[in-house]
C-alpha cells in the first residue's frame, strides 16, 4: 500500500499551514475551521516561493481555510490548481477545540498525560490518531500514484495530521508518532521513494528554528 516498491524516485512534501490567532493564543484549533492572520500569509507567501522552486508536479490541501489559503499562495507562483480534500483536515478533538493549552490540561489533565505518553486518546471524544492517519495517509498515496517518476507532490495541512501521515508512511507504530515532533507554521517535511518504502529526508524545515505554536505541541 506503500506505492513505492517501484522506487520512482518520488517525493512528498507535507506542509503546515501558517499562522492563525488561535495558535498564537495557545488555543486547540482541531477541525475548528479559522482563518490565517496576515502574519500567516505572509509565511504562505515566503514559504510558496522556496516550494515552488522544487518545482512540484501536484498540490492537494485541507478544505480548511487556513490550509486552503496557505496552498492558495503555492498555486499563485507554480501555476498549479489545488484539488482539495477533507480527509487532510486536522484531527477533530470534540470538547478540547477552543480550549487553550492550560484550560486543557487544567481540565483534563488525565486525558492529556496519557496522549503525551503515547496512548490511544480520544481527545475530547474526538479522533484516534490512528483513525486520523486511516483517513489522510490513503489521500496522500492516491495523489502519489499520479506523479511522474522522480515527481513532487505538496501536500497543505495540519501538524497532527501530517504528523500521523509521516508516522503511517514510514511503517511506524502508532505509539512511535510522538517522537516525529511538530510542524512550526509553514514548515514542512519530505518524504522520498526508496527501494524500501519511505524514508523521512527533512523534517520541520524551511525556516531557522521557530517556536511549534498550535495542537501538536
Amino acid at each position: 500500500m506503500n506505492g513505492s516498491s517501484s522506487g520512482r524516485g518520488r517525493r512528498i512534501v507535507l506542509w503546515r499551514h501558517g499562522q492563525t490567532a488561535w495558535n498564537l493564543e495557545r488555543r486547540f484549533q482541531g477541525s475548528t475551521d479559522i482563518e490565517l492572520t496576515e502574519a500567516g500569509v505572509g509565511q504562505a507567501r515566503r514559504a510558496a516561493r522556496l516550494l515552488a522552486s522544487l518545482k512540484p508536479d501536484a498540490i492537494v490541501a485541507s478544505d480548511l481555510r487556513r490550509a486552503a489559503a496557505t496552498a492558495a499562495e503555492l498555486s499563485a507562483v507554480s501555476g498549479l490548481t489545488v484539488a482539495h480534500d477533507a480527509a487532510l483536515r486536522e484531527t477533530y478533538a470534540g470538547s478540547w477545540q477552543g480550549l487553550t493549552h492550560q484550560e486543557i490540561v487544567a481540565r483534563f489533565g488525565e486525558q492529556y498525560a496519557a496522549w503525551k505518553r503515547g496512548e490511544p486518546v480520544r481527545r475530547g471524544g474526538g479522533e484516534l490518531e490512528t483513525e486520523v492517519a486511516d483517513r489522510a495517509a490513503p489521500v496522500v498515496l492516491e495523489h502519489t500514484d499520479k506523479l511522474p517518476e522522480n515527481g513532487s507532490l505538496v501536500v497543505v495541512s495540519h501538524g497532527g495530521t501530517i504528523r500521523t501521515t509521516i508516522g503511517r508512511l514510514l511503517g511506524l507504530e502508532a505509539h512511535h508518532w510522538e517522537g516525529l515532533g511538530g510542524l512550526s507554521n509553514c514548515c514542512w517535511s519530505v518524504l522520498g521513494e526508496g527501494a524500501r518504502g519511505w524514508r523521512l529526508l527533512e523534517h520541520n524545515a524551511g525556516t531557522l528554528p521557530e517556536p511549534v505554536l498550535g495542537d501538536d505541541d
